[in-house]
């Protein structure tokens, strides 16, 4: 009876193993990619990695940092709110500077008073009062008025306003939160970023590539070069049109924001833009496959 048994048992056994071993050895199927990987029907042409930015004349985004120190006591502006140059974002706390310039305006006061005074007794009788005397009161209404006009100028540096036509794509910061001239403190990345960003007009779009340096020399000319742009997880396609090279052969850093990051690899900043039209889902800061190929 017992060997039936261990006999049994070792045959359960060996069945055993060789299920185990048939479901563990096999391979299964290969899922599908999520989204096909980039490719371009030049085979000539460079990849290059994009970031899809605001298109200025010069640079990238608009970035504004204050000019003082303060909490932040009022904001104006929303994400994606479009805004005119001279539009009020952000007020800063300014109760020292509104003081000063209260004081400031005080002063003038007094001056004028004291000078409009003088000016009547020197009118009525000029041995009333010394001809210089005059001269230093109608100096100190000069100087009063250069005081109240710098402190003028310094309080409204705690007004925030838009620096050009365009729209607000970032504010870095809440009422109550402490800004500088360094910008706003991100818990997240754990340093400093520009109190807004904004952007020019949307209507189109500039791509930022970077070619990596051992490519440039395949690069068309300027004349010659045809790109185009595929969107990450789509089948976009966009046709780019050559804006301008910047002559100057940088660390690949750009695209991760890190400046104390040791990179080998350097690239050139190539620039294209694209009109925005049927393309809702497409924002600045946004990452992009670049081909550049040659028309």
């Amino acid at each position: 009876m017992k060997k039936s048994m261990l006999f049994a048992l070792a045959v359960l056994g060996v069945l055993g193993g060789l299920t185990a071993a048939y479901l563990f050895g096999r391979t299964p199927p290969t899922l599908p990619p999520a989204f096909a990987p980039a490719s371009s029907s030049d085979a000539t042409a460079i990849y290059a990695n994009g970031i899809i930015e605001s298109e200025q004349p010069g640079g990238s985004n608009i970035v504004i940092y204050p000019q003082v120190a303060a909490p932040v006591a009022q904001v104006w502006a929303y994400e994606g709110q479009t805004v005119s140059r001279g539009a009020p974002l952000v007020a800063l706390d300014d109760a020292v500077p509104r003081a000063s310039f209260e004081l400031a305006q005080a002063n003038l006061a007094t001056a004028r008073d004291q000078y409009n005074k003088r000016l009547v007794s020197y009118n009525l009788d000029p041995k009333s009062i010394s001809k210089d005397s005059l001269d230093t009161a109608r100096d100190t209404v000069a100087q009063a008025q250069a005081a109240l006009k710098a402190s003028a100028a310094v309080l409204a540096q705690y007004v925030i306003k838009a620096p050009a036509d365009g729209v607000v794509m970032a504010i870095n910061s809440a009422v109550g939160s402490y800004v500088s001239p360094q910008g706003a403190y991100d818990v997240y990345t754990q340093g400093f970023a520009p109190l807004l960003v904004m952007s020019a007009d949307q209507a189109h779009l500039a791509v930022r590539c970077y070619v990596d340096e051992i490519l440039i020399t395949r690069l068309p000319a300027p004349e010659h070069m045809q790109a185009q742009m595929l969107i990450h997880g789509t089948d976009i396609r966009v046709p780019l049109v050559f804006v301008r090279v910047r002559p100057y052969v940088s660390p690949k850093i750009e695209l991760s924001n890190q400046r104390q990051e040791k990179v080998d690899l350097r690239v050139l900043a190539v620039i294209f833009r694209f009109e925005k039209k049927d393309l809702p889902s497409v924002y600045p800061g946004q990452l992009v496959d670049v081909f550049i190929g040659q028309k």
